[in-house]
């Protein structure tokens, strides 16, 4: 018996959760929902890793210290519960061999008619190419589809990005267009690539895509 709409609305389907573990090149990925005592290596990261990172993210109030020091975390996760608690977000950190290696999330969660959200990630720079982040977007895109109950997954990437290009084309996005002057980031209005994917268009699944072709293994 399907669960009336009202109810479905009502709770957060698909948060908190846990995925994987998937092997990937870079070691066991897991994905978890976020914690409070994530602050000091979310902090720890970021902080070193502000030349991999800040070039994509969209332009924020203050310098980059600030607003990832480890005292920036807590109102960080008190508001994306929130959303979650609501159903307007599933925010999870990715871990590698059980270490904190970054985050990812589905956000802005419409249901109803309509049942989208968009995903964005950001990996440790020493997880690069270690098919972490297309686990990750495989792992929570399935997760999306089979349990919280979405339809269609968007993603948008600055063109010069060619790494997280790699990785939603990996993890079986597909281009849509070009946003121009989209968002701001790094300072200044720039143009973005829309990639999506639907439930129609996974099959049998994103992780089980990867595993076919040798790129994941399951655990």
């Amino acid at each position: 018996m399907q669960p009336a709409a009202y109810d479905l609305e009502s709770r957060h389907p698909g948060w908190p959760a846990r995925l994987g573990p998937l092997r990937v090149a870079a070691g066991d990925l897991a994905i978890r929902p976020i914690r409070l005592r994530d602050a000091g290596d979310w902090s720890r990261i970021r902080l070193r890793d502000q030349e991999h990172l800040e070039p994509w993210e969209p332009t924020g109030p203050g310098p980059w210290r600030d607003r990832n020091s480890f005292w920036s975390w807590p109102p960080q996760w008190t508001a994306l519960r929130s959303l979650a608690r609501r159903g307007q977000c599933l925010p999870f950190t990715i871990m590698v061999d059980g270490e904190f290696a970054g985050q990812i999330t589905i956000g802005n969660v419409i249901r109803a008619s309509l049942r989208s959200a968009w995903v964005g990630y950001w990996v440790s720079s020493s997880m690069v190419k270690g098919g972490v982040a297309t686990g990750a977007v495989a792992l929570v895109v399935d997760h999306a589809f089979a349990v919280a109950g979405l339809h269609r997954i968007e993603a948008t990437v600055r063109p010069e990005n060619a790494p997280s290009i790699k990785v939603l084309t990996k993890a079986g996005f597909r281009q849509e267009g070009l946003f121009r002057r989209y968002l701001d980031v790094a300072g200044d209005w720039r143009d973005h690539y829309s990639y999506a994917v639907t439930a129609e268009e996974t099959g049998p699944g994103l992780v089980a895509r990867l595993v076919a072709t040798g790129r994941a293994e399951y655990r």
